[in-house]
């Protein structure tokens, strides 16, 4: 176990080993995550839906920010396996012509059936590497559709990608997606319907008033247009105007992790099973019922009232 006064992680064979420590909640983790001394690293998250080149585009520009001598911390989320909840490892797997370069750091992460794209434990995970002097640390999420948001609560700059055959799609998600992009990317952009889509993204961005953001295009597999993105999100991330998003960032972190602490041991078995007792009452309220969940101590059981829907 790292020592309890480390402040920065000097190696990526430590930082490895926090990171497991912190995502199992071995003992002591938590007193690992405060005597951690997060630096101020621009975290960027790439997502979209399946199918855009996600992980081709980050490959491109990971590989453009390693020739330029740059440190980068790199997260891929991905499906868990159906037997052991582990991650598959596919998108690590398309990063293998950067594996030996000592300057990046790869660690793919469980979905473990989160809807948001992300793994439970990715703002924990999250703040251990940002305790390593990364220039950068990127997120990859597993590409889900409309309920992967919960990146633009993690990410300071957000980098949707799509295709140009995206249009149905990118209509359907326009109450998710569409609303978290700091930046718009349509990848494949050789192909005939890319100039459409562009078209089709700025005319949606000038009718909710948020013209301001860059849709860039790009041909991940031929390196194109790399370049533009990472000026896009490098002039983002030194944006005065951001300071404000880092703020709402923390908030949100801060009250999710308040959260899942609040419900840590919390029993659902035995909540299902006080409820089927309960719902077999001609009386039952739903309201009353939970209020007795609500109101018992912290640790303890709800009140046997809780059964017979007694509590007003």
């Amino acid at each position: 176990m790292p020592p309890q006064n480390t402040t920065i992680l000097s190696d990526f064979k430590t930082l490895a080993r926090t990171i497991s420590l912190v995502e199992n909640e071995a003992e002591g983790f938590e007193s690992i995550l405060e005597s951690l001394t997060p630096l101020d690293i621009p975290v960027i998250g790439f997502t979209g839906p399946p199918g855009a080149g996600k992980s081709t585009l980050l490959n491109a520009v990971i590989g453009y920010l390693l020739g330029d001598g740059k440190k980068v911390g790199l997260i891929l989320v991905d499906p868990s396996s159906p037997f052991n909840l582990g991650a598959v490892l596919g998108d690590r797997l398309r990063m293998t012509a950067h594996f030996t370069n000592p300057n990046l750091f790869i660690r793919s992460l469980a979905s473990r059936g989160s809807l948001g794209g992300l793994s439970d434990k990715i703002i924990e995970v999250v703040e251990v590497m940002k305790a390593y002097p990364f220039d950068y640390i990127f997120i990859e999420t597993v590409g889900v559709g409309q309920s992967e948001v919960e990146i633009a609560g993690l990410a300071d700059t957000t980098v949707v990608v799509l295709v140009p055959e995206a249009g149905d799609s990118v209509q359907a998600m326009k109450a998710g997606l569409m609303e978290i992009a700091d930046i718009f990317v349509v990848n494949k952009a050789d192909r005939p319907e890319a100039e459409a889509m562009i078209n089709f993204l700025s005319l949606q961005l000038h009718i909710t008033g948020r013209d301001y953001i860059p849709v860039l295009r790009t041909v991940a597999v031929e390196s194109k247009g790399v370049k533009e993105l990472i000026d896009a999100f490098l002039h983002l991330t030194a944006s005065k105007g951001n300071e404000e998003r880092k703020i709402s960032l923390m908030t949100d972190k801060a009250y999710k992790i308040i959260q899942r602490q609040r419900m840590k041991g919390f029993d659902k078995k035995a909540l299902r099973e006080s409820l089927v007792r309960s719902a077999a009452r001609k009386d039952f309220s739903l309201y009353r019922f939970t209020h007795s969940y609500l109101h018992a101590p912290k640790g303890t059981e709800a009140p046997k009232g809780a059964d017979e829907g007694s509590f007003l």
